[in-house]
This record gives C-alpha cells, structure tokens and sequence, in this order.
C-alpha cells in the first residue's frame, strides 16, 4: 500500500483541532473512488455486465485490494456506478425537461437526450436495470425513481395549471411515460433496427399522445407548438 492510500494512524487527540491530514486524506479517498468508478464504467462499456475486479483494477492501474478497500465488494462498486451514471444523465436530461420551450420541443428534447446518453455509454443502460442479491429476482432501477419523481413535479404543475384536478394519477402517468421510454430505449440499444432520431421522434410523439388524451378527457384542446406557461415550471 502507498502512502498515499494509506489513512493516518494517529488519531487526533480529543479537544484539539485536526492538523489537515485527515482532510487531505479525505479528499484523496474521494479523488481515488471516482478514478475507481470512471475506471469501472469503461470497463463496462468494452466488457459489459460481467466484467471483473481484475480488469477494473488493471484499467484504473491499481491493485484489487485497493478496490475492496474502497468499495468492500463488487455490489457497492456497482451502486457507485449506478450513482455517477444517474447523476451524469441528470447533468444531460434536466436541462431538456425545464427548459423554457415549446411543449412539443421540450418533449422531443428529453427523449433525445435520454436517447443520445445512453448511445453514448454502452452498457451503462445495465446499471439502471440489474438484480440484487437477496432481492427475489426483483428489477432495482438504479435511476427511474428520480427521473419520475422530476417529471412528476413538472407534470403536476402542468396539470394543475391546465385546470383538471388528479394529484393521485401523476405519478402514474410519470410512471408509465419513464418505463415506455426506458424500455424502448433499451430495445433500440440491442437491435438498432432505426434510427436514433427517428426513435426519439416516434417516441415524442407517443409522450404527446398521453398528455393530450388526458386533456381531451378533461375538455381541454392543447396546442403542441405552445411554450409552456411560466406559473406551470417546478420551483
């Protein structure tokens, strides 16, 4: 072990202030987790879900105890992954749902963009759909609740605003939006039978479709090229 990976051993003495190196040990630790995580999710991309601690260790120029000392298994590696791919994703999605534009547009935007990161990061698409131990065999979506819940918020305003009154449906339909384009997107990941953008614009159009139904159940004719209203964005 380096000394760089390796933690002080003194502790400091009680009702002294800490000199820094606890600090600086802090900041490496963290610095040498994102180096393991960015290592692993390359590894990822070339080798897929089965990839090993050897090869991340190999890719990241260290030695797997580094790993276990970091992670302490594989599965919390793999929750790692899962965190820094959510959090990438976000950098890329929310700037497409509340953005200022057309309804249509903002739609359009977001499948795209949804689309576009996970063509960009093979495999990562495993990360948000992987089992876990002990778990029953049940699908743990890494990201999706998040996702949902932000579209959640930005439909329930909209809803609100467009004067029909279904709280207790919201999630729902954020449900239902999120997993069709989930699960589209991950066929077209396999097959790749079409092209993205005619994926992301046939996808658009069925998100659409759900939002002016349920309009329409209500006496409401939306118009698809209309921004959406400044009172209805998340706060």
């Amino acid at each position: 072990m380096s000394d760089a990976d390796r933690p002080d051993s003194r502790p400091a003495r009680a009702g002294r202030p800490a000199d820094g190196r606890s600090a600086r040990w802090d900041a490496h630790r963290a610095r040498r987790r994102e180096q393991l995580v960015d290592a692993a999710l390359t590894v990822l991309g070339r080798e897929g879900q089965e990839f090993g601690l050897d090869q991340v260790a190999h890719q990241a120029g260290v030695t797997k105890p580094v790993i276990y000392r970091h992670f302490g298994d594989r599965a919390a590696l793999l929750d790692a992954m899962a965190e820094r791919a959510t959090n990438r994703l976000m950098e890329r999605l929310m700037p497409a749902i509340y953005d200022e534009g057309v309804v249509r547009h903002r739609i359009h935007a977001s499948v795209s963009a949804f689309l576009g990161f996970l063509d960009d990061s093979p495999n990562v698409h495993l990360l948000f759909r992987r089992r876990l131990p002990g778990q029953g065999g049940e699908v743990v979506d890494a990201g999706r609740a998040f996702i949902s819940d932000a579209l959640a918020g930005l439909l329930g305003r909209y809803v609100e605003l467009l004067g029909f009154d279904a709280p207790e449906l919201v999630q729902v339909w954020a449900q239902s939006l999120v997993g069709s384009v989930q699960a589209t997107a991950e066929w077209w990941l396999v097959h790749r039978s079409l092209d993205r953008e005619v994926v992301a614009e046939h996808l658009a159009l069925l998100v659409w479709a759900q939002i002016d139904g349920l309009a329409r159940q209500n006496g409401l004719v939306l118009d698809p090229e209309a921004p959406l209203p400044v009172s209805a964005e998340p706060k």
